[in-house]
C-alpha cells in the first residue's frame, strides 16, 4: 500500500538518507540574518543616561526657598518661606486658613505644579487650615530627600536628575589645555 498520506518505513528511510529537510537547512541562516540585525540595532552607549528632568517635579515646592549660592536649602530657610507663604495666604489674619483661601492656594498650586500639585486638604474637619497642616508636604518632602538627617539638604539632593559636579581632584575627565599620550609614546627620542 504506497498511498502518499501515511508515513511508512520506506518514506522514512528515505528521509533519513536524504539528510535534513530544506526547512532545516535553511533555520541557520535565518537565525544568523536575526542575530546580525538585532546587533546592528544595539548601541555603543556603554552608560546610562541620567533621569530625565521630571516634567515638573515635586521638589519644585522647595526650591523657591532656596536663598543659598550653592544651592543648598536648611530646615530654617524652608520653615522661614512656609511661614511666610502662610501668612500671605492667610488674609483674615486668623491663623486658619478658611475654605476660601484654602482654594485660592489649591488653584495657584494646581496651576503652577500641574501634575505635582499637593492641594491643601482640611483632614482635621474644623474648617480651617492651620500652620501645621499648611507645611506638611513640605516638611515631609524636605525629610524624605534628606537622607543624612542633617538638616540641609544640598543642590544634588534637591535636584538628583542632574548630573553632579566633578569633583576637585577628579582624573577621570582630561583637563583642557593638557594632551595625554596613549600607547607608550613618551615624546623623546
Amino acid at each position: 500500500m504506497g498511498r502518499r498520506g501515511f508515513i511508512n518505513s520506506t518514506r522514512i528511510d528515505r528521509a533519513i538518507r536524504e539528510g535534513r529537510s530544506r526547512a532545516m537547512k535553511t533555520l541557520p541562516l535565518l537565525l544568523c540574518a536575526c542575530a546580525l540585525g538585532l546587533s546592528a540595532c544595539a548601541g555603543d552607549e556603554p552608560h546610562r543616561k541620567p533621569p530625565e528632568v521630571p516634567w515638573h517635579p515635586a521638589t519644585e515646592m522647595l526650591t523657591k526657598y532656596v536663598k543659598n549660592p550653592d544651592g543648598s536649602l536648611t530646615r530654617a530657610q524652608m520653615e522661614e518661606g512656609l511661614r511666610a507663604d502662610f501668612t500671605a495666604a492667610d488674609k483674615n489674619k486668623t491663623g486658619c486658613l478658611n475654605a476660601g483661601e484654602t482654594r485660592a492656594i489649591n488653584e495657584e498650586r494646581l496651576a503652577q505644579d500641574q501634575s505635582t500639585a499637593s492641594p491643601l486638604v482640611d483632614f482635621t474637619g474644623r474648617g480651617c487650615i492651620d500652620f501645621t497642616q499648611f507645611a506638611n508636604t513640605p516638611r515631609s518632602l524636605f525629610d524624605a530627600l534628606d537622607r543624612d538627617n542633617n538638616g540641609v539638604l544640598t543642590k544634588s539632593e534637591l535636584r538628583p536628575w542632574e548630573p553632579a559636579p566633578p569633583k576637585a581632584g577628579d582624573q577621570s575627565a582630561p583637563s583642557s589645555g593638557h594632551r595625554h599620550r596613549h600607547g607608550g609614546d613618551t615624546g623623546s627620542n
